[in-house]
């Protein structure tokens, strides 16, 4: 199957009346921010969006991104690879002040177009794909090279016994009776 590459931006509201269909790969190499996220990531992140006008005559545009990228576990600091899926719905506003809470559904995520009326296809699929990542990147618990028993280090000792600051008080009741 040949890779078509994906453009980098469009016009969604063009996109929309065509009722354009895209599907090909975008490659990693120009995403800086996941490459700087990620120990190492696929050459090609797969791409499908579609565009379309809804039931309210909203121009909306969804789709999904698949790629793997090697992280490093905080557990064992060993890399591993994880899957990227991603699926996302976004609606082109222009400017803030176009984003109305009671016109644009709860489903689409608004998304700006610049003074050309585009948007940027690249910077909203790194934004996905970084938002995708795992907080903490660890192995699962059974592939891991760190097993439960070498997470402990040491003994608890006990906490010291304090004196009770109230025995005073205590021994002046006493003093009274």
């Amino acid at each position: 199957m040949q890779k078509v590459k994906l453009p980098h931006s469009v016009d969604p509201s063009k996109s929309a009346m065509k009722r354009s269909d895209y599907s090909g790969v975008i490659a990693s190499k120009d995403m800086e921010r996941l490459s700087e996220a990620v120990v190492s990531c696929d050459e090609w992140v797969n791409a499908e969006v579609q565009f379309e006008k809804d039931a309210q005559g909203l121009t909306v545009f969804h789709g999904h991104l698949d790629t793997q990228v090697t992280l490093i576990c905080q557990r064992c600091n060993g890399e591993f690879d994880y899957p990227l899926h991603v699926d996302f719905c976004y609606s082109p506003v222009q400017g803030q002040g176009d984003v109305d809470s009671e016109t644009l559904p709860e489903a689409y995520e608004p998304v700006e177009v610049n003074d050309h009326g585009e948007v940027n296809l690249l910077q909203i699929f790194e934004d996905e794909l970084i938002l995708s990542l795992p907080i903490v990147a660890l192995h699962a618990e059974e592939d891991c090279t760190v097993s439960e028993d070498d997470m402990q280090f040491g003994e608890i000792e006990p906490e010291q016994e304090r004196p009770n600051p109230f025995a005073v008080l205590k021994e002046l009741k006493r003093d009274q009776e």
